[in-house]
């Protein structure tokens, strides 16, 4: 295919000058040479280079440099860096090149872009471990992660281009890691798309059928919409309000966690959308406006008293602030009401991007953030050495939702929901969780492991001689907390170790062996035991005895100690071996002679959409795309990850659950098992109905040979008077 040369230059300008149009209103003197100067040295150092779509690949950073200054609001040095980002890693431009031409601020970002792009794919803890550079570098300068979520941002834009392996590993990345930190960051709109455009290429079947849904049942909203407004915007504006007020629907990907989380259909959740009343009214009149808007909405609407959420008083950590209530609009629905001020709106859908606009409140907002970065500091000095683990006490805390504790003195705590009072103790102070021995809450009397509620206030009780147990680990959730308690664990282990040190020098000099490195290390592998530490920790506890010596001494003293037993197979050959020539894993071929099992917490059937998962004792686990653990195993073990896909020669029969809910009609178990014998070759395995005041619930486990032929048996028993749903389930009942 012949490429116009001229065509793309002049479209590379064209899209430059639409990014310059972006930034204009924040470039300060002098910014706009910079960018640039910026924009020509990347034009220059990928000029060779393309995407996999066959485009140039500067279209790249520009338009990460275009969602940085438009969706995320960053000034001239993000710019810069955004048009930079991938030179160091994939040009021949150097990190010196860049702090010559730019300056040392430019440099530190870049450096930090490159550290989180270096992520390797063959094994899972380099992949964490960068993830810890990444939090490294974010907590020296947060625009790293910014620009870090421009760059996927616009990768998701453009997923289409990829191989479908490289989709859904994408997307599940994006899911597991990306998501959560835009929202933690406050970017709400981000957020929503990244969420929703993971779902799109790691689940494509339900992302259709909910847009499909969302787009039949627009008429009918808009109406309803329009009906609840009405009266509102009368009287909002007879009070002298100025407002908007509309609908907004709610994001694909939470409505299919919705159906996901509460197990109901489409149809059943009330809350598709939420009306928004923004008010334009000055700082100092918000909180008292926001009440009064509220005060005229319920004289209209009957408010649910569980349903409401006050986000004004106390913000949201990543700085959300708005009124939200449920009311029971006409038609007898229940709709979400959100209150918020122009001010808020722009800070919850832009976060960090919004700050330049609101410099008299930011402070407060910037001070969010900054405590924020100092809990991940905190973190980050005494990571857990399972860089894995990490992740996971690094997500739970970081992702989850926070309730509000307080001192006796009436100080005011963040704890994520879920936190125990040794939680609690150990967020007041290390010293504090060590020698907590028991709490008071609301001046009662309760264990360690007491689950705090918002609202709760918490004293302490310590004891000097109190110190960290290893059930603790069990009693807290809060990564500051586990990480404290390791490392005290640790010191503790590291004493006793010290006087197992002395008893083992002792023991082998009596059995005339010298105390050195060699025998220790020696010892250790004869033992099985990972350190010397652990080898010194036994002694002291008495597990290391004369006869272990005596033992050693013997093996030693045997030729035959070479002939130890062969390895299990290493994880690499697995992978390799099961990779073989053609990165493919073809399941049901008689020519593979590779060991894989179908995963129970998903139970694929042949024509589902699956990968294979490499484990070390159990052969290949087979999983489907959709498989609730597939996120998780796809972005933190991708190099264990083998594509996979069925052949249809023989006809297996394969087990798969189905849900049949409706009305007890007479007769209704034997109209179900006749369609479901009559259809071809389909055997029962387990049938188990339950009715309660007239609604049955039935599931049954029948063997089937692929997808389409238990879509077409789905189809058949929806057709059987009194059915309202037939589903498939994921695990066996």
């Amino acid at each position: 295919m012949q490429i116009d040369i001229e065509a793309e230059k002049k479209e590379i300008l064209n899209r430059y000058k639409q990014l310059i149009k972006a930034c204009k209103r924040r470039l300060e003197k002098g910014d706009k040479e910079i960018v640039r100067k910026a924009f020509e040295v990347a034009v220059e150092a990928h000029k060779q280079m393309r995407r996999k779509s066959g485009e140039p690949y500067i279209y790249h950073p520009i338009a990460v440099a275009q969602i940085c200054a438009e969706e995320i609001g960053l000034g001239a040095t993000g710019i810069v860096c955004a048009l930079l980002h991938d030179t160091v890693e994939d040009t021949d431009l150097t990190l010196e090149d860049v702090r010559g031409l730019f300056g040392e601020k430019v440099a530190q970002i870049i450096d930090g872009l490159t550290k989180i792009s270096g992520v390797i794919d063959n094994t899972s803890s380099i992949q964490a471990e960068n993830f810890r550079k990444v939090l490294l570098t974010m907590s020296e300068d947060i625009r790293v992660i910014l620009i870090k979520l421009a760059d996927r941002m616009h990768n998701m834009r453009t997923l289409d281009h990829m191989k479908r392996d490289k989709q859904i590993k994408i997307a599940s990345e994006t899911l597991f890691l990306y998501a959560p930190l835009a929202h933690r960051l406050g970017l709400n709109a981000i957020k929503t798309e990244l969420e929703d455009l993971g779902l799109k290429y790691t689940d494509a079947d339900t992302y259709n059928d909910i847009a499909t849904k969302l787009k039949e049942s627009e008429p009918e909203r808009k109406r309803f919409i329009q009906k609840f407004i009405e009266p509102l915007k009368e009287i909002l504006s007879e009070q002298g309000f100025r407002f908007k007020i509309f609908g907004r629907p709610k994001s694909i990907y939470s409505i299919f966690n919705k159906i996901k989380t509460k197990h109901v259909t489409f149809e059943e959740i009330y809350d598709i959308f939420a009306i928004r009343i923004v008010i334009d009214t000055p700082l100092d009149h918000e909180k008292s406006d926001c009440w009064k808007v509220y005060s005229i909405i319920t004289d209209f609407y009957h408010p649910s008293p569980e349903r409401l959420r006050d986000w004004i008083s106390t913000p949201k950590s990543n700085g959300y602030e708005s009124l939200h209530t449920t009311v029971m609009g006409p038609e007898g629905k229940w709709v979400e009401v959100q209150i918020r001020t122009t001010r808020m709106d722009d800070l919850a859908e832009n976060g960090y991007a919004a700050h330049w606009k609101y410099k008299d409140s930011a402070a407060e907002k910037e001070s969010n953030l900054e405590n924020w970065l100092l809990r991940i500091r905190e973190m980050l000095e005494n990571p857990d050495p399972n860089a894995l683990e990490f992740i996971d006490d690094f997500k739970l805390n970081l992702f989850s939702d926070e309730m509000f504790v307080f001192t006796p003195k009436g100080d005011m705590k963040t704890l994520p929901v879920g936190a125990t009072a040794l939680d609690f103790a150990f967020e007041i102070h290390t010293k504090v969780g060590e020698h907590c021995i028991g709490a008071k809450v609301n001046h009662k009397l309760v264990p360690l492991s007491h689950e705090l509620t918002s609202g709760d206030q918490v004293e302490i009780l310590t004891s000097s001689k109190q110190s960290p147990k290893d059930d603790w680990l069990n009693y807290v959730i809060t990564a500051k907390a586990k990480s404290k308690i390791k490392n005290s664990l640790k010191e503790q282990r590291k004493k006793i170790a010290e006087e197992g040190k002395e008893i083992i020098q002792r023991k082998l000099e009596r059995n005339k062996l010298a105390y050195n490195n060699k025998i220790i290390n020696e010892f250790c592998n004869f033992l099985k035991l990972p350190s010397s530490q652990e080898l010194f920790y036994r002694a002291a506890l008495g597990n290391v005895d004369v006869k272990e010596i005596k033992d050693f001494i013997k093996f030693r003293e045997t030729p035959v100690k070479k002939g130890i037993k062969p390895e299990a197979p290493k994880l690499e050959q697995l992978v390799t071996s099961a990779r073989g020539k053609t990165d493919m894993l073809v399941i049901g071929d008689d020519m593979q002679k590779l060991d894989y099992k179908l995963a129970p917490c998903c139970n694929p059937i042949p024509g589902d959409d699956v990968f294979g998962f490499i484990t070390v004792g159990e052969g290949i686990k087979i999983h489907r795309v959709s498989c609730p653990n597939a996120i998780k195993l796809l972005s933190n073990y991708a190099y264990r990850v083998v594509k996979a896909k069925w052949v249809n020669d023989q006809l297996i029969s394969f087990l798969a659950g189905l849900k049949i809910t409706g009305t007890d009609e007479i007769g209704i178990v034997n109209n179900i098992t006749k369609v479901i014998s009559s259809e071809h070759n389909v055997n029962m395995r387990s049938i188990n109905f339950d009715t309660d005041d007239g609604i049955f619930e039935g599931t049954i486990m029948v063997y089937v040979h692929d997808t389409k032929h238990l879509s077409h048996m789905m189809d058949n028993l929806k057709k059987v008077k009194g059915v309202n749903k037939v589903t498939r389930i994921d695990e066996e009942v």
